[in-house]
């Protein structure tokens, strides 16, 4: 462990490269799961993601930093996407294109109904519509916690 990266699992976060940008996606590639949820507070993400991460190593796919979205489509439950270099065996895999405005927050996760109004506007402010949004957990509440930053980057698909 050095000063710049004390955490045994993630990354320290740079909001830079990712607030108030657009990106353009090609059929970006991820690992696709379910997470149970109840009234949107997962149940089983951390073992659905280690679940996967060990598909996605074995598979040499790991990308330089891993990105994992969460698409909240449901009181019971969401979709996670793992960005990954390659097709990964034994796991479902998907795609995702598109062209997004992300904009970074910072608090906890409760705040994120206010994040969400806030990022409608945002993207009202830009002329543009709201298609789909995920959410991009930077760090898990572990890391979050030893960096003492919970940042979470909100992508809409516009």
């Amino acid at each position: 462990m050095n000063d710049d990266n004390p955490a045994p699992c993630c990354a320290r976060f740079d909001p830079e490269p990712w607030d108030d940008k657009t990106l353009t996606w090609e059929n970006k590639r991820f690992v696709k799961d379910r997470v149970r949820s109840l009234f949107h507070i997962p149940l089983n993400f951390g073992g659905v993601v280690k679940r996967n991460m060990a598909l996605i190593e074995a598979a040499h796919a790991s990308p330089e930093t891993t990105m994992i979205l969460a698409d909240e489509n449901s009181l019971w439950g969401a979709d996670v996407y793992i960005e990954v270099t390659r097709d990964v065996p034994g796991a479902k895999m998907a795609t995702i294109s598109g062209t997004f405005l992300s904009k970074v927050f910072e608090g906890p996760f409760r705040d994120i109904p206010r994040w969400i109004e806030q990022m409608k506007s945002f993207v009202g402010e830009k002329g543009k519509s709201l298609r789909k949004l995920y959410f991009f957990y930077t760090t898990c509440p572990k890391c979050a916690k030893k960096y003492g930053k919970n940042y979470v980057v909100l992508l809409s698909q516009v």
